[in-house]
């Protein structure tokens, strides 16, 4: 008997591995997290789980077979698809089965996974593309989609990922605003039905909605505890997410381009490449989720992401379009004087049959207005090498005014509708990046000032309209490509950019946040995060973009928005991003002088530690009033703890702020820096020494009762 049962079970056993081998189970993996599909009876591809790792490989075997995995249109399915294609005999339905997958080594600890799935009556092909990051716990994933149809196939909808969830209760947190009131944070639980996040505006697509998202499941999302799923779109153009409850409950987001108005007739053997959507999921709340998009976008996303940033002094707030060359050399004085590293000269100083003395006139003329310099970009550029600073520039080269020569000359290059009255979106419009002509011509802008003036160390790339009047001469009958191609020719300008001058550091600026995504900081240094630089609103806009984007990449300009604040809380505040300043000495009292300077100084020692760190956000402004935020170097021996006191009660009680992210065995000395000329620290306990242990259970007393005043106090060990 005992032999009969053990050749039995053996049997099974056998049989569950053959089925098994007829079965794929595909699992996409990183450090923490495991992604797994399986192969269903039917030949078809599910998503079976998502969540913490398994470490347990015979426990996969009891996996439900979960949803499929990038579900179609037409088919049985009755809620939001992934894709949607029309077959040339117009048959709306796709019906997608395995054939194979492939696992590769990109390099050591990024893996890639592709899955190739057909139709099984039409000669579709999807291929899913999942890419690993195994020690920074993110996972990016896009999509391919090819046919040998004899004629094109109409693409009405097809996601750059599809994830599928199943839990007790889903709370979304969305970015949104508007100009100068950028990712304002708002957290809402999402019940049967869809939510959709969404662009339409082409150019500038982010201005009132940001292409990312944070889920936390079973809960509302908490800084430090909890599970969350913090999600992005690399697309500088209109996006989609799309939230989905079922019947059951369960939760589908589809992450992609935005299909409004964007029908897209794809030829055979044509590949269209979904933009890549990336998320991690943290088991420890929203913090852990942001440190690894930061270090993940540090080490393989952002341009240069693991070079230095420089220090700059703008002139736009000092001058705005009055200047001259002798106004612009004073302010070169000015940035000496301040220890910044780079002199920055923003719009105004172009065009001459309509000079660009206003935002109504000069987009597109980009040659050197001889009234304001008589002796060009190169005077300037030689001018700032003698003094020991770099030179950059502002351009906005994907923009013109109908005020100007380029828009009398080539109109047919200008987006607009043929018969209608041009509707203007800041006095201006968008050149028609689908044309190939157009592509040449934005690329010459750069080209040709790098050529002439080769000591330019910087350019800061405006935008400032969204795509309005919109219907291209070039596309003729395929104006639903118009929005899809633009961003194709974008980056068909920006490859060629980075190819010729690959160390050429940018600045994204879009008017402040339209233009906030990982695939154009691929070309990017950096961006600026808003117009608005109230050091008081900048503190939400900051903690906002941070979620998602290290200090790294986001600029922050000391400016005299809001003169209730001091030059330190304003100073203070840009000190957490990438420092810059957009003032003028001469306006500045003696004292505001000196600390500026001595804040460069502080700046650019702690540098490392502030863009390169780890970032902890400790007490959150939409709290209360207060907020701190605190960075700490990779080898746990120095950290920067930056404390605010916005408009507190009189009367209020202040608590000890646990600081976060030391070394617990560590002996540190607290330090209080960035003080004003002649004052001393009021911190309790300034220059003593504490354990880390006792600094994130105990902590410091930061916070005070006093209305707009700032502290940041350096933590080093001993």
């Amino acid at each position: 008997m005992k032999k009969r049962t053990i050749f039995l079970l053996c049997l099974l056993c056998i049989t569950c591995m053959v089925k098994a081998a007829d079965k794929p189970v595909i699992k996409i993996s990183t450090e923490n997290i495991d992604l797994i599909y399986k192969v269903s009876d039917n030949g078809r591809l599910y998503q079976s789980y998502l969540g913490k790792k398994l470490n347990h490989s015979g426990d996969i075997a009891y996996l439900p077979q979960g949803t499929e995995a990038y579900l179609t249109h037409g088919m049985e399915d009755y809620f939001e698809p992934a894709i949607h294609v029309v077959h040339n005999d117009g048959n709306p339905s796709l019906l997608l089965k395995y054939i194979s997958h492939t696992e590769n080594q990109v390099s050591p600890g990024v893996n890639e996974v592709t899955i190739t799935l057909q139709d099984d009556k039409y000669p579709v092909t999807v291929k899913l593309h999942y890419i690993a990051y195994h020690k920074e716990n993110l996972i990016k994933t896009f999509s391919e989609i090819s046919h040998q149809e004899k004629k094109p196939v109409v693409l009405h909808k097809c996601a750059s990922s599809m994830l599928h969830l199943n839990r007790n209760q889903y709370f979304l947190t969305e970015f949104s605003g508007d100009w100068a009131n950028e990712v304002h944070m708002t957290e809402l639980p999402l019940a049967f039905g869809k939510k959709i996040l969404d662009s339409k505006l082409g150019a500038r697509a982010n201005m009132f909605c940001s292409p990312f998202f944070q889920l936390s499941l079973d809960g509302k999302a908490e800084e430090n505890q909890g599970e969350i799923i913090v999600g992005t779109l690399g697309w500088t153009g209109n996006f989609r997410f799309t939230f989905e409850i079922d019947n059951k409950n369960e939760l589908r987001v589809i992450s992609g381009i935005n299909p409004y108005a964007s029908e897209y007739s794809l030829k055979p053997n044509e590949i269209f490449r979904t933009p890549d959507f990336y998320f991690t999921y943290s088991f420890a709340g929203k913090g852990q989720a942001s440190r690894n998009f930061h270090d993940w976008a540090r080490k393989y996303q952002v341009k240069n992401g693991d070079q230095n940033r420089m220090t700059l002094l703008n002139n736009w707030e000092a001058t705005y379009f009055d200047f001259n060359e002798e106004k612009l050399v004073k302010l070169m004085d000015d940035a000496v004087e301040l220890g910044v590293d780079m002199f920055l000269l923003d719009d105004g100083w172009f065009a001459n049959k309509y000079p660009r003395s206003s935002d109504h006139q000069g987009l597109g003329d980009w040659t050197e207005t001889a009234d304001k310099l008589p002796n060009g970009i190169g005077y300037l550029t030689e001018t700032a090498k003698k003094k020991g600073v770099k030179f950059g520039l502002w351009i906005e080269p994907e923009m013109v005014n109908p005020k100007s020569e380029l828009y009398e000359k080539h109109k047919d290059w200008v987006i607009h509708l043929p018969n209608r009255e041009e509707y203007y979106f800041r006095n201006q419009l968008v050149l028609d990046l689908s044309n190939p002509k157009v592509q040449d011509y934005v690329f010459g802008v750069v080209d040709n000032l790098m050529t002439k003036y080769p000591d330019i160390a910087f350019f800061k790339w405006d935008c400032n309209s969204p795509i309005t009047n919109i219907y291209s001469v070039y596309l003729k009958d395929k104006q639903t490509h118009l929005y899809i191609d633009y961003v194709r020719g974008l980056y068909n300008v920006l490859e060629r950019v980075k190819a010729k001058y690959p160390n050429l550091p940018m600045m994204l600026c879009s008017g402040g946040g339209g233009r906030s995504d990982y695939e154009a900081l691929k070309y990017f240094t950096e961006f600026w995060a808003s117009d608005n630089t109230d050091p008081i609103e900048r503190l939400f806009i900051q903690w906002g973009f941070s979620q998602v984007f290290p200090a790294k990449v986001m600029c922050a300009h000391v400016t005299t928005w809001n003169k209730n604040t001091s030059i330190k809380f304003r100073t203070d505040v840009a000190m957490m991003c990438k420092l810059g300043f957009d003032i003028k000495l001469s306006d500045m009292e003696k004292n505001d002088e000196a600390y500026c300077r001595a804040a460069v100084q502080n700046y650019n020692r702690l540098k490392t530690t502030i863009l390169d760190g780890d970032m902890y956000r400790l007490v959150s402004p939409y709290d209360g009033n207060h907020t701190s935020t605190m960075y700490v170097g990779k080898d746990k021996n120095k950290a920067v703890v930056f404390a605010f006191d916005i408009h507190p009660r009189y009367a209020e009680k202040t608590l000890p702020v646990r600081l976060q992210g030391l070394d617990a065995n560590k002996m540190y000395r607290v330090k209080e820096i960035n003080l004003m000329p002649g004052s001393n620290s009021s911190l309790r306990n300034n220059e003593k020494l504490f354990s880390g242990e006792f600094l994130m259970n105990v902590g410091l007393d930061l916070f005070t009762t006093q209305q707009l005043f700032s502290r940041v106090v350096e933590i080093s060990i001993e």
